[in-house]
């Protein structure tokens, strides 16, 4: 299951976040504090995972810390499904 969360998730970063669906995007590439994405995407992954994955991530845990690398944003969202 992580494997497929990771997959959609790349995709949905790559292609509506990045507007490049052939980026590289690494499983532990920082996307905040890289410069890929801002905070505001962070609303965005958040209701996509909502969506995608019917887990609804807090507000409180959308932050930089919680969501900087598809890892992190899997971790998450696992946590937020239960």
């Amino acid at each position: 299951m992580d494997a497929e969360i990771k997959r959609r998730l790349r995709e949905f970063i790559c292609t509506d976040l990045l507007g490049r669906p052939d980026y590289p995007l690494d499983d532990r590439e920082p996307l905040i504090t890289g410069g890929l994405i801002d905070s505001f995407s962070l609303a965005r992954v958040g209701a996509f995972a909502e969506q995608a994955f019917q887990a609804d991530v807090a507000d409180a845990d959308l932050t930089a810390e919680n969501m900087d690398t598809v890892d992190a944003m899997v971790r998450t969202i696992l946590k937020a499904r239960g």
